[in-house]
């Protein structure tokens, strides 16, 4: 058996008198296949009871290991990770208006500009940039939270989670006002977004276990973890300081609080769980060592080896092993890394805890849940014949993430490639649904076993191959077109290192470019503020006449199979110019895999249908399969 029933607890004076409960638990056969499953915020906000019936129906043929996001309960816009970088900069905000009231100049800088300051040993400090005074602001963010149970907040409520002369909790709080002048302070905005967090998650507890001690005891966890988070914000409002690794660890929370929630909930429907926090994973053995860095990123941040994450993926699956046969429900935050866990990689840290966890356990698969039923080979919201692509390769996933998809981030796909682990998409909704996976070999079968894909989906899949057929089209809106035309024909060879190292200054991100000669045509996002964008441009303005076309779209063709059909690109551009749709720029990358081009944005929808139709639609006869290619 791969989950075994036991007595959680019994008494040693009457064993017989009181009820025996019976917990499902992971098997401790080794020969039982690790399977880890990551849930996003969504699906954690709102899916709980499905989370928990696909926990159980996985336990009879797999050791289970879950890696939660922090909870969205509506939007992203709204959860718990947005809020905790709002409370952030409200703790800020705050200490600079009451600074203002008193007369006191403060710097306003969220973000230093450089991150990763050293803050885990000597040989770290030496190798990271950043100046004394960062450093030595850092030590005194972490003095003044580690003495901060001395200081007295003040209150209208008191606070069960202080000992009692310890002053009042911030929970309603107001701020004293300041001598000298006659100028009133109001509250706190960030005593607000913690109140919001709490709230929420004490509401996510009641409505989601029953009454009793264990939800008594969430509760209190939830109100402990809040009443922590701030007061680290209180004590950063005192010094207005928060370094990235402070920033990291405000950010956890929310994987903190939504990791015991599950736990809790798996544990209330009788699955034998156990919280597993990554807080410490990383030690100073790990962060010191500089070998761990490789060149310099963007803006100057040394960016860490392979080898640091094959050590965590080493250290994660020693520490999941240590769960024995509970399920571990593992917090996606794993703690503070060298340079700033933001800084080196992202909102994306759960997706890559989820991975290296697969790496380290040598699971069979990873499965991402999300709200949809997989890769799909269009926006089936916008294109209504699309289908589910039921095997897709590592590249395609790629391009398709670049380009408006949202799959899973390349890098942490290329961990688990690596490691020969397939990677299955599934829907929390549909879990009987095949899903689509991300295949790391056309020839490695482990992973497949467990749920083939529906014979349907296999055969047109085989159709797809036999055809050329390209895998999905997708579309990036919101995209401003630059192009650049150089002004000094007689001295080309510096044109175009002279414009990638302006964007290089500006930290500009490029999505598709067409160059010549003389002549650059550039698409990114149009996500800069208008100041930017106009410096940008008048640095730009220096090399040669410039030009911005706005409100444009990327549409990108992708498929493998296009690597060996003939026509892939003639038949893409002529179904657009049947349809009218005006192409701006085009760009195909050495791969092969991808061809891309930009269009108006009013366009898109139609765009995306026009080319499902005319590129991705199965052939039915070998005349359709001729007028095709």
């Amino acid at each position: 058996m791969s989950s075994t029933s036991t007595p959680a607890s019994t008494s040693a004076s009457t064993p017989t008198s009181l009820p025996v409960e019976e917990l499902l638990r992971n098997s401790l056969d080794e020969n039982v296949p690790w399977v880890v499953q990551k849930y996003g915020g969504t699906s954690v906000g709102k899916s709980l009871d499905s989370i928990t019936k696909i926990v159980e129906s996985y336990l009879p043929t797999s050791r289970v290991a879950l890696v939660c996001s922090a909870r969205s309960s509506h939007t992203k816009a709204l959860g718990t990770t947005n809020l905790l970088l709002q409370a952030s900069r409200e703790a800020l905000q705050s200490s600079a208006a009451r600074s203002s009231a008193s007369g006191t100049q403060t710097p306003s800088a969220f973000f230093p500009k450089r991150v990763g300051s050293g803050f885990f040993g000597d040989r770290e400090r030496e190798s990271q940039p950043g100046s004394a005074a960062q450093k030595d602001m850092a030590g005194s963010m972490m003095s003044s939270i580690s003495s901060l149970s001395q200081l007295e907040l003040r209150s209208s409520s008191p606070s069960p989670f202080q000992p009692s002369g310890l002053g009042r909790s911030p929970s309603t709080p107001t701020t004293p006002q300041w001598n000298g002048e006659d100028t009133e302070i109001k509250p706190e905005a960030f005593h607000l977004t913690v109140d919001v967090l709490k709230k929420g998650h004490i509401e996510a507890a009641r409505a989601t276990l029953k009454p009793g001690p264990l939800r008594e005891e969430l509760e209190e966890e939830i109100e402990r973890d809040c009443e922590n988070l701030r007061s680290f914000l209180y004590a950063a409002q005192i010094i207005d300081e928060i370094s990235p690794r402070s920033q990291d660890s405000i950010v956890g929370t929310g994987e903190r609080l939504a990791c015991k929630i599950v736990a809790a909930a798996l544990r209330d429907r009788g699955i034998d769980s156990e919280l597993v926090v990554l807080d410490n994973i990383v030690d100073a053995t790990m962060s010191s060592v500089s070998d761990h860095f490789t060149s310099s990123g963007d803006q100057g941040v040394a960016q860490l080896g392979q080898d640091f994450y094959d050590q965590l993926a080493a250290r994660l699956g020693e520490r999941i092993r240590e769960c024995g046969a509970r399920v571990p429900v593992i917090t996606g935050y794993f703690g503070p890394v060298p340079g700033s866990l933001l800084a080196q990689i992202g909102r994306g840290y759960t997706d890559l805890c989820a991975a290296l966890s697969a790496v380290g356990l040598n699971a069979s698969e990873l499965q991402v849940w999300k709200e949809v039923d997989g890769i799909f080979t269009a926006d089936p919201r916008k294109v209504p014949s699309a289908r589910l692509v039921p095997i897709i390769t590592p590249d395609e996933a790629a391009e398709l993430t670049y380009y408006g998809s949202e799959v899973i981030h390349p890098f942490t796909m290329e961990q688990v490639i690596r490691a020969k682990i397939p990677i299955r998409i599934k829907n929390v909704e549909n879990p009987k649904g095949s899903g689509t996976i991300i295949y790391p070999d056309e020839g490695f079968p482990r992973g497949l076993d467990s749920e083939p894909p529906a014979k349907e989906l296999v055969a047109e899949e085989q159709a797809k191959i036999e055809g050329r057929m390209p895998t999905a089209v997708t579309i990036k809106d919101q995209i401003i077109v630059l192009n650049i035309h150089s002004n000094r024909k007689t001295i080309s060879h510096g044109f175009l290192a002279r414009i990638f190292g302006t964007l290089d200054r500006a930290g500009v991100v490029v999505d598709l470019i067409s160059t010549s000669e003389v002549h650059v045509s550039m698409a990114l996002q149009d996500f800069m503020q208008k100041k930017r964008l106009d410096r940008l441009l008048r640095d730009l303005a220096h090399i040669g006449d410039v030009t911005v076309s706005r409100d444009m779209a990327i549409l990108s063709l992708v498929g493998r199979n296009m690597r060996n059909a003939i026509g892939s690109a003639g038949l893409m551009f002529m179904s657009l110019a049947k349809a009218m749709i005006n192409i701006e720029m085009i760009s195909q990358g050495a791969s092969e895999i991808n061809i891309s081009c930009v269009i108006e944005n009013k366009d898109a929808v139609k765009a995306l249908n026009v080319i499902h139709e005319s590129c991705l639609t199965i052939p039915t006869s070998p005349d359709a399969e001729s007028l095709m290619f």
